[in-house]
Order: C-alpha cells, then structure tokens, then sequence
C-alpha cells in the first residue's frame, strides 16, 4: 500500500491590520466590522503552520530540507512581518486583510513557490490569528 506522508513547519509573525471598505460609509464600516475600523489598526502575533507533502528522498530521508522551506517561507512572511497590512504590503489594496485574505494571499505566494521545488506539494496552511481563530487553506481538488 502506498502512503502519502506530509511534513509541518511554524512560522511567526507579527502585524496590524484594518477592516475598512473605502466605498461604504463609517456607519456601514463600523456596523459590519466594529472596533476593527481603528484607523490606527490593531495588531496580532500570527502563527502559520506550513505543510508540503512530497516523495522521502531514499538517501536523505526527508521530503524537504526544512532549510529550503524555512528560506522559502522566510521571505515570505517577512513581507508582512511588523507591518500595518493595508499600508505596508501590496496584497490589501483592494482587500480587507482579514484573517481569511491574509491565509489566502500567503497560500498563493507559498504555492507559486514551493512548485519551482520537485516534487514538493503545498497541502496546506493554517493561519492562527489567536489560539482560538484560525484558518484553513487547502487546493479545491483535496
């Protein structure tokens, strides 16, 4: 029987975000988002759980060297490391960077990277915003 075996790596971050859609009225922004309309945002230490999947290379024993995924994924995350999302970053001028855009965005960005490794596949990431929210982020097809 075939296995399939995947590998998890942690990352952390800390950033500030705003909810706010420029073509609502501050009632409607406020009444949909609340306290999260601070002009001055808010802030978290995100956790992102990275994990591939791939063959076990005989000689290593490794699907990835965790160096080459830390490298990846480091470059990565430090475009939103201590940044005020919506200002700071490309990803969130025509998003709100809420939990689920910011998992989805960095989905993407780890994709579009980790298939220039072979045979490495990104299976999935999970984005904490706290220790009681997160995220899931898998490919449609899983």
């Amino acid at each position: 029987m075939k296995k399939k075996i995947t590998i998890s790596k942690k990352f952390e971050f800390s950033a500030s975000h705003r909810y706010w859609i420029d073509h609502w009225s501050a009632e409607k922004n406020n009444e949909v988002f609340g306290l999260c309309t601070s002009p001055y945002g808010h802030g978290h230490n995100y956790e992102l759980h990275v994990t591939v999947s791939g063959p076990v290379d005989p000689q290593t024993g490794m699907i990835i060297n965790l160096s080459t995924l830390k490298a990846i994924a480091g470059k990565i995350v430090e475009q939103f490391d201590h940044k005020f999302l919506n200002l700071d970053t490309p990803y969130f001028k025509d998003r709100v960077p809420t939990t689920e855009n910011i998992a989805l965005v960095l989905y993407e960005l780890l994709d579009e990277q980790l298939k220039k490794e072979a045979g490495i596949t990104l299976e999935k990431i999970r984005l904490y915003e706290r220790g009681d929210l997160y995220v899931d982020v898998w490919p449609e097809d899983k």
